[in-house]
């Protein structure tokens, strides 16, 4: 497996990815199944997005995005991670957000945020291999189909921040 930066020909493979992610209910609160033409808007701006391939076929991607609009967090990114279903436990979520860490320290963020669902332990776990922290629990923070969910924040500082 490798990983690289995505390109717009990776749009209906990531969205592909991104949908199993929202079908199995377990990774986003995202509801609505995505496009090519919605991934596409993820490319080609300040938030890296990048691909674990495998064999030539999109098998995961990791991607940044904003935090919050103000200034002062313009170092901060949220990050996530999807693969797979067929691929998971075999070290491309890993491969995808060590990719995604490289690149949003080369693109000058400080700092990678996320929130994972309190019960993905395979995700918390992929964070804190990552060196993410746990730095506390969101409760009631969205519903899911019809059920409140509580999520974990983590966080990862990145660059001059680790010293």
């Amino acid at each position: 497996m490798t990983v690289r930066p995505a390109a717009p020909g990776d749009a209906d493979a990531i969205a592909a990815v991104y949908n199993q992610g929202i079908e199995d209910r377990v990774a986003t609160f995202e509801t609505r199944p995505r496009t090519a033409a919605d991934i596409l808007l993820w490319l080609g701006g300040r938030h890296p997005v990048v691909v674990v391939e495998d064999g030539g076929r999109v098998v995961a991607f990791a991607a940044a995005s904003e935090y919050r609009p103000r200034e002062c967090y313009a170092g901060v990114a949220e990050c996530s991670v999807y693969v797979a279903r067929e691929c998971r436990g075999r070290g491309a979520g890993r491969l995808a957000l060590g990719g995604l860490i490289a690149a949003c320290e080369a693109a000058g963020f400080w700092k990678l945020v996320s929130r994972v669902f309190v019960e993905n332990a395979a995700s918390r776990a992929l964070c804190r291999s990552a060196g993410f922290r746990e730095v506390g629990v969101y409760e009631k923070h969205g519903r899911l189909d019809g059920v409140w969910r509580d999520v974990v924040i983590v966080e990862r500082l990145l660059g001059a921040n680790l010293r």
